[in-house]
């Protein structure tokens, strides 16, 4: 799945409908191998090429993170609301406005699958959706495969969409459609479960494939990593440990080690030992150089990976397989606070990394601080993306590409900074703190 757009609207801090635009702009950039680098070249009827990264700035509290929030919801929604009552109390709407607090939000995706281009969205509130659809261009002109309003299929294609005529078969006899799904589920999502629901079936896959990343030191991405790493896949096992290397990390190998979780471990002189065993568990572990005296290589050092490596050597290490999954299947990698516990000089790496012209289709969407991504040498204008709040608390998006006059050797850095491009903080006077006996 390639993403050209995603759209959404009334949905936390974000009231009117914004879209993270992914298609490349028709634009020249300092360097003519960015532009050949940085985008993925479209192989389709409308020549549309993509961007392999996008990278999103803004103050704090400017909603950044609720356009991942966003995601996340979207693609939860889509996976779950048919097993889940629930899943649609992820939904939130924008609360500072009496326009809004009571009207739905609104989800949107525009991609390609297969060489053809798709758009499906639906509208819900935390309770019921009210709008579905699903259009496809096959050919030269969007045709609407689906159209739902609330519990009503107002439209099918059944020509096109052949997902349906199955189901219009068995309707006929024994069902309506609108029994198929409840009022807080999807129609697309309740096609993919019947066996002659094929399209419908991929494109929830595509949604599926969309790796997001949210936080930091989740047990899950930890144990994931390590699951990448007993793989018995040595290409895994290499990428995962020259991602670190390269990282210079000075980390030598990691492996797991088995030890009874009933017992305790015995960790000394480099050496781990278990005592009182019962039950299996494995436990990660990093080896590195050692030297003697006269700095000459003796031996090498075990070290509980958890206790003894940095965060940001951890952080690095449960990213390699989502950045490794996401590049090997072509599919789109979404990560918050992408700079956090890292060097600039490593977060610039690994953009690069996706902006090689080895990543043949992998796109990354990334929230980040460092301002020192923000390079005509390392990006295009149309990869920037700023999120700003207005004086009514609603946060708004916009891409660098819009701002009319914009050399192609301009220090994007130098004038974010400098607030040329807005969103960023206005911050008060901080010397006021030390004044804290006179203010007592």
């Amino acid at each position: 799945m390639t993403i050209q757009e995603f759209s959404f609207g009334n949905f936390k801090s974000f009231k009117d409908i914004q879209t993270l635009n992914l298609a490349a702009a028709k634009i020249k950039s300092k360097n003519k191998d960015i532009d050949q680098n940085n985008i993925i070249q479209g192989n389709n009827k409308e020549s549309v090429s993509f961007l392999k990264s996008k990278a999103i700035y803004g103050a704090n509290a400017s909603g950044k993170s609720n356009i991942v929030k966003a995601f996340m919801a979207f693609i939860r929604i889509v996976k779950t609301s048919l097993k889940d009552d629930e899943a649609l109390s992820i939904i939130e709407s924008f609360k500072l406005s009496t326009e809004t607090e009571n009207e739905p939000t609104f989800f949107q995706i525009i991609f390609w699958h297969e060489n053809t281009k798709y758009r499906y969205g639906f509208e819900a509130d935390d309770k019921n959706i009210t709008a579905e659809w699903l259009y496809g261009k096959p050919k030269d002109r969007e045709l609407p495969y689906f159209i739902r309003e609330n519990q009503k299929i107002v439209k099918l294609d059944k020509t096109n969409f052949k997902d349906v005529n199955k189901l219009l078969a068995i309707s006929d006899k024994n069902l309506y459609i609108e029994e198929i799904y409840r009022n807080n589920s999807l129609f697309l999502s309740t096609l993919a479960t019947f066996k002659f629901g094929k399209l419908s079936k991929q494109l929830i896959e595509g949604f599926d494939s969309i790796i997001i990343i949210n936080g930091l030191g989740k047990q899950g991405m930890h144990e994931y990593a390590q699951k990448f790493l007993n793989d018995n896949d040595e290409a895994k096992k290499n990428y995962a440990l020259n991602l670190l290397k390269y990282g210079d990390i000075g980390i030598e190998d990691v492996n797991t080690f088995e030890i009874q979780s009933s017992g305790f471990v015995d960790y000394a002189n480099g050496k781990v030992s278990q005592v009182n065993s019962k039950k299996k568990n494995f436990f990660l572990v990093s080896t590195r150089k050692k030297f003697d005296k006269n700095l000459t290589l003796n031996d090498k050092q075990i070290f509980l990976f958890n206790m003894h490596e940095s965060e940001g050597t951890r952080k690095l290490f449960e990213l390699s397989p989502f950045i490794y999954d996401a590049i090997k299947n072509k599919t789109p990698i979404i990560i918050d606070e992408f700079d956090a516990r890292f060097h600039p000089l490593l977060t610039k790496k690994i953009v690069q990394l996706f902006n090689s012209k080895e990543n043949k289709g992998a796109q990354l969407i990334f929230v980040t601080h460092d301002t020192n991504l923000l390079s005509a040498d390392l990006l295009r204008r149309d990869q920037i993306e700023f999120v700003e709040k207005d004086k009514y608390g609603a946060s708004h998006l916009y891409s660098l590409v819009q701002f009319k006059g914009i050399r192609n050797n301009a220090s994007f850095e130098k004038d974010y900074i400098q607030g040329k491009y807005g969103a960023i903080p206005f911050l008060g006077d901080f010397s006021k703190l030390m004044n804290t006996e006179e203010d007592a």
